[in-house]
């Protein structure tokens, strides 16, 4: 147990179905009170990832060292101290919301059921539909008890497989809180997400898996410094302004919006090179109504990593 200071440790897992090859050689670790998001497009391998790393799946080989536990060698062991919310909601349509809630807390063995279950429903605005059968319940709804219900027993590490897909807003919100307050309180979060903002506004680390490989790794601001320019957002007072800034700017990449009158030209994003950029267009008596600068996004950084892969391989 000493011997890792991780929550989790993976290395050079491989998992392939029949002849198709899922992951190759998957390498990262997580550190304990971290949130940990793998990112990927459909089909890279973030279910598979996560189905080993439960004791759900074996791996072909690698080893995947969880809570200090070999998942191969000691998945009962694994099994008592973490929890599993998967992309679709596993609760029971027969029984209500509350005897759900109780039924988990039997079976993980806490003190007070009833109590537990209390809590969770009010945590997850779940009092009015309490005591209705969770087939009554909207998708919204069964995805709150969903997730309510892997919070009990205190698991030491969560994970979260498309934690929010089916949420609204309002709903997606407060579910964020919940989990930056699980990883402030100590618990471990290992969540997959297609919402890159969901991973920039939670994770302390993100990896991005693409067709089966770790191809970038790091905090979001790390990774979005892999993409060193930004854009500025020029605006104009009329037509004619904007089309000499075009004529003026063709030494730039840069994208026009007539309706708008305005002007996204990409930059180093240098204070230096905004400064020269801003002088050229005052020479030329081009005047600028407004200006925003935006660094670049998660997404940005997500489509150039996989994009660039893909050029690699063809």
């Amino acid at each position: 147990m000493e011997k890792y200071t991780a929550a989790i440790t993976v290395d050079q897992l491989r998992k392939s179905y029949k002849k198709v090859d899922v992951l190759k050689g998957v390498s990262f670790s997580v550190e304990k009170g971290s949130i940990f998001a793998l990112l990927g497009s459909n089909g890279a391998g973030k279910t598979t990832t996560i189905n080993i790393l439960t004791t759900l799946l074996n791996a072909d080989s690698g080893t995947a060292i969880v809570d200090g536990s070999d998942v191969a060698k000691d998945a009962t062991n694994v099994r008592k101290h973490i929890s599993l919310t998967g992309q679709f909601a596993a609760v029971d349509d027969i029984l209500t919301g509350r005897e759900n809630l109780e039924m988990i807390g039997d079976l993980r063995h806490v003190a007070n059921p009833a109590e537990t279950a209390a809590k969770l429903l009010d945590q997850f605005d779940l009092q009015d539909a309490a005591d209705r059968r969770v087939a009554t319940y909207s998708g919204g709804m069964r995805r709150r008890l969903d997730i309510a219900m892997s919070l009990i027993g205190s698991p030491s590490i969560i994970f979260f497989d498309e934690p929010t897909t089916g949420l609204d807003p309002q709903s997606r919100n407060s579910m964020w809180e919940t989990i930056k307050s699980l990883a402030d309180n100590g618990t471990t979060i290992f969540l997959t997400t297609q919402y890159l903002e969901e991973a920039d506004q939670l994770a302390d680390k993100i990896a991005i898996l693409n067709k089966g490989k770790i191809v970038a790794e790091g905090t979001p601001a790390a990774l979005k410094k892999l993409l060193p320019h930004g854009q500025v957002e020029l605006k104009f007072q009329n037509e004619k302004q904007l089309a000499a800034a075009i004529k003026l700017l063709t030494s730039y990449q840069t994208t026009q919006d007539e309706e708008s009158l305005s002007l996204a030209v990409t930059t180093d994003g240098t204070v230096a090179q905004l400064t020269q950029l801003l002088t050229k267009l005052e020479s030329a008596h081009i005047e600028v109504t407004e200006f925003t600068q935006k660094a670049p996004t998660l997404d940005d950084v997500f489509l150039k990593i996989v994009n660039d892969n893909k050029e690699k391989k063809s």
